[in-house]
């Protein structure tokens, strides 16, 4: 029998054995602080057409209503920053680089999978769920408490030892794990470059931010047509952005990933604006098979490259 003062490294160290490159730890509770602010932000529609961001609200702030008896919450960060970008140019069409490769969620979740068993082996039964954007869960506000940064005037978790270029996972589980220290302080300071670089301003206050006028919401989650008051602000992101993290002084300490599967497809690389202005379904399917690029479809996609090419 393992003592429960010892879970705590069993799952750091096996984090670290997956390729995860922090792992935090919290007690599993209401989220009662974030309630407030979650109301107010969805009375004020800054969720725009994302509905399903108003649903599950107790879900949202209560793990234990996600997992019966939660107890912990595992907080991961998988480094996703690349070796070298795609052509960013000025004039160069652009895509976030999250999506220049495999989908995260694939990815991530059968690490996490394969997380719950060694855990499992390890110290006995255990019920969990591992998640990775894919339920309620305020994943931001869990890896903040579980010590593994702030959050941002952009809203993102800051990381001081690699900014916040890193997909968060979670793992709630029904077993006591001593938590972590969350951090205290916020190390933004004046900063406001992200509040000042955003060509749509989506950054309405310090961490809140208005998805209805964020470019990743407009190429991604909005289905209708783009409206024309972002025509010409859009900075050529054809799919997602990264103009806030981009500008942010703390990601000079980005390092490249070690994930192979988050490569780009060959073909991507040698992309140019006409190849994005010409993609036919045949070399969609090719390039994106795996991507979280196929979330927009093919159409979703030529309407936010036609959206950038029209005066």
């Amino acid at each position: 029998m393992i003592p429960a003062s010892k879970h705590a490294s069993i799952i750091k160290s096996t984090a670290n054995r997956l390729g995860f490159d922090f792992c935090g730890i919290a007690k599993a509770g209401f989220l009662e602080e974030e309630a407030r602010r979650l109301e107010e932000w969805l009375n004020r529609n800054y969720n725009g057409e994302m509905g399903y961001l108003a649903n599950h609200f107790d879900k949202r702030l209560d793990p234990t209503k996600l997992v019966e008896g939660a107890k912990s919450v595992v907080s991961l960060i998988y480094n996703y920053y690349p070796e070298n970008k795609l052509p960013e140019k000025p004039e160069d069409i652009k895509l976030a680089k999250y999506a220049y490769g495999e989908d995260y969620h694939l990815v991530i979740r059968d690490k996490l999978n394969e997380f719950l068993g060694i855990l499992r082996d390890e110290i006995g039964e255990i019920d969990g769920r591992g998640f990775v954007d894919s339920a309620p869960v305020m994943e931001r506000q869990w890896a903040q408490k579980a010590g593994l940064g702030w959050l941002g005037k952009n809203s993102l978790l800051l990381n001081r030892e690699m900014g916040s270029f890193f997909f968060l996972a979670e793992l709630i589980i029904d077993l006591d794990v001593t938590p972590d220290t969350p951090l205290a302080k916020d190390y933004c300071g004046t900063c406001t470059a992200c509040i000042d670089a955003c060509p749509t301003d989506a950054i309405v206050e310090n961490g809140v931010i208005d998805g209805s006028r964020c470019i990743s919401y407009l190429t991604i989650e909005l289905k209708d047509a783009i409206p024309a008051e972002f025509k010409g602000k859009m900075e050529n992101w054809a799919f997602g952005c990264d103009i806030c993290q981009d500008v942010c002084p703390w990601n000079r300490f980005s390092k490249p990933h070690h994930e192979t599967k988050f490569k780009p497809h060959p073909e991507l690389a040698e992309f140019t604006n006409r190849d994005w202005q010409e993609i036919t379904e045949e070399t969609f399917r090719k390039v994106f098979k795996k991507s979280a690029v196929k979330r927009t479809k093919l159409a979703g996609l030529k309407r936010n490259v036609d959206f950038l090419n029209t005066k």
